[in-house]
């Protein structure tokens, strides 16, 4: 039978428990008309995976493979003609179901189901095969390795919507502030706007990842641990555009304090907010309301925002950048990639390759 990694169940509250891995067997799937079978080759981890073990994320569950980013090549379909022009491709899956194509947010009466550990969703990527709606497929890009395409569905499609849909500002000349870099939602978007010509700016607490990050066509960077830092950053923006236009940030916390200080006065600007990792409140002052800021939330995205995503990224010969690599459903070496994240010394994506598949290169 077909294995994938879970999470065994263990005593303990919400945030104070980390749920142990395990490997379980899993049936073997059986596709229905409009279906395909996929062997997975490559799997990446989401900070949504570490909330998972700590059982800090919605409908938390056991017994249901973990993680939402995968790749791997399609091994049989079922009857339909549509499913059938699938097999033999190498393919990366929608992490999500359950929104088609609203601006505004999912259709489905349910919301967004996130493949990966919770009840939402049966299906996660850190398995030997998925059983899934051939709808919810896209191509790999040929340019990337089975490492690279596992790295980037989530986090791409993330970063996309809160850069494109939500910023309204991922223009050509336009100042981009992504704060935390380092982490694959930051490093997707910064990605993005540089290959759509914003000038983009970072934030981060440690000062090799803002050379990283220059290096991948940031302007510039400040470290957000320092006083003053806004300030600092200020000096960084370009002479004929001393303001910033949009602000994409995973934090929370102060962003808005400290944002509404870049943000060009009194004529409005954008935060566009996909997680909070400082603090899970964010105080809006005054001060935003009397310069015309608005605060966007924004997560995951739609069916039709992935399928642009991945164009994007196949279009600008886009590389996601990976952090680390381990093999096989190995617990001790996945339990490590967890340790990268929980003490966040990752640049990139932290990636579980299953199987070499015919397409795959080496990083």
């Amino acid at each position: 039978m077909p294995s994938a990694i879970a999470i065994k169940q263990v005593p303990g509250k919400p945030g104070q428990v980390y749920y142990p891995l395990e490997k379980i067997s899993i049936p073997t799937p059986k596709p229905s008309d409009n279906q395909a079978v996929i062997s997975i080759t490559a799997a990446a981890l989401n900070h949504r995976d570490l909330f998972i073990r700590q059982h800090l994320y919605p409908g938390t569950s056991f017994g249901i493979p973990l993680l939402a980013d995968g790749v791997g090549v399609v091994t049989s379909t079922g009857s339909s003609p549509e499913a059938k022009k699938w097999l033999g491709k190498r393919v990366i899956l929608n992490p999500g179901t359950g929104w088609k194509d609203a601006p505004e947010g999912p259709e489905h009466p349910k919301g967004y189901q996130i493949m990966g550990g919770t009840k939402m969703n049966p299906l996660g990527t850190l398995a030997d095969v998925v059983c899934i709606d051939v709808g919810e497929l896209e191509e790999a890009p040929s340019h990337l390795s089975d490492e690279e395409s596992a790295a980037f569905p989530l986090t791409g499609l993330t970063a996309w919507r809160a850069l494109f849909t939500k910023s309204g500002n991922a223009k050509p000349g336009h100042n981009i502030l992504i704060t935390g870099i380092g982490g694959g939602v930051a490093l997707m978007a910064l990605m993005f706007a540089v290959a759509q010509g914003c000038s983009v700016f970072v934030t981060s607490g440690n000062e090799e990842k803002i050379q990283k990050a220059k290096q991948l066509g940031a302007a510039g960077g400040v470290n957000y641990k320092e006083a003053g830092w806004e300030k600092k950053l200020q000096g960084l923006l370009p002479p004929d555009r001393k303001w910033v236009d949009a602000i994409v940030d995973g934090a929370g916390g102060d962003v808005v304090q400290k944002g509404s200080r870049l943000l060009k006065a009194s004529a409005g600007g954008i935060i566009s907010v996909y997680g909070m990792t400082i603090s899970p409140s964010m105080p809006f002052l005054m001060g935003a309301v009397l310069k015309n800021i608005e605060v966007r939330g924004s997560t995951m995205g739609s069916r039709k925002e992935f399928s642009d995503m991945v164009d994007f990224v196949q279009k600008k010969k886009l590389k996601p950048i990976v952090s680390r690599v381990v093999y096989g459903l190995d617990i001790e070496a996945i339990d490590g990639l967890f340790d990268d994240m929980k003490k966040a010394s990752q640049f990139g994506k932290l990636v579980v390759v299953l199987d070499k598949g015919p397409e795959s290169s080496k990083l």
